[in-house]
């Protein structure tokens, strides 16, 4: 997969702060957990929700790192999800959660994030699975 970097909108829960903005965080499907620099976690007002969090790198390397909640939109597309505090020398990462949160796919061949299409859904007992329009 060609890999590419999109720019990102960070805030905090409440919407009180102004949004973050966050250029060239790496599209990265194979990274559970979005990752964005602490410091600007930090000025968003993102709090930490999970001290201690423990990851295992690409290289097998276990690290600890905390964990928040915050609001991102890049693309079009918007979520609530969980971010972790990277430190000094950790990639900006958006990673597979905050993709499917955006109901977004990646398009590899033209290096974007598109529209997923319409989600799946189960109907319950005695519901039609047609649309009501």
């Amino acid at each position: 997969m060609g890999a590419f970097k999109v720019d990102c909108e960070l805030q905090e829960l409440t919407g009180k702060q102004p949004p973050v903005n966050i250029a060239g965080v790496m599209v990265d499907t194979g990274s559970e957990y979005t990752w964005l620099p602490e410091e600007l976690l930090a000025r968003a007002g993102v709090g930490v929700s999970k001290k201690d969090l423990a990851f295992v790198m690409a290289n097998g390397t276990r690290i600890t790192r905390d964990v928040g909640y915050a609001y991102l939109r890049s693309s079009g597309f918007e979520t609530v999800d969980e971010v972790v505090f990277a430190r000094p020398g950790d990639l900006r990462l958006l990673g597979a959660r905050t993709i499917e949160g955006f109901a977004a796919l990646v398009d590899a061949r033209r290096k974007r994030l598109v529209a997923a299409g319409p989600l799946p859904v189960a109907a319950g007992p005695g519901r039609s699975n047609r649309s009501n329009t």
